[in-house]
């Protein structure tokens, strides 16, 4: 059987219907992923993800317990990146708590950084 149709992505043969443009799920999906990569706002969106998991782990590994108070530099020097957060919470007080996911964190007096985990109370605002 002669093959007059090649896959788009590895260049091999088709068999089977004739709109067909891989030669298999594989190829298909390879394909649309560099698709995906390629584009600017995907990998921007991919770029700011990572940050906040990043950010989000950062809190999590100072603050085990669930509320601790670190230096500043501490977060700094782990990179954590202050641009990037999924919300915010802001107190009866006034303070606002700054949210990467399940962690958050308030920045104090004297560079330092109060580390908090998401209360179930948080959600009724």
């Amino acid at each position: 059987m002669e093959h007059s149709r090649t896959c788009n992505q590895c260049g091999k043969g088709i068999v089977g219907r004739s709109d067909k443009r891989y030669c298999s799920d594989q190829c298909r999906h390879l394909s649309n992923n560099t698709l995906k990569r390629q584009s600017q706002g995907e990998r921007r969106i991919q770029q700011v993800n990572t940050a906040l998991r990043k950010n989000r782990s950062i809190l999590r590994q100072l603050s085990p317990q669930g509320k601790t108070t670190v230096p500043r530099q501490y977060l700094e020097l782990a990179g954590f990146d202050f641009r990037y957060l999924t919300q915010l919470y802001r107190t009866q007080r006034g303070n606002t708590y700054h949210f990467c996911y399940d962690y958050g964190y308030l920045l104090l007096d004297e560079d330092k950084v109060l580390i908090v985990n998401w209360q179930p109370y948080m959600e009724d605002r």
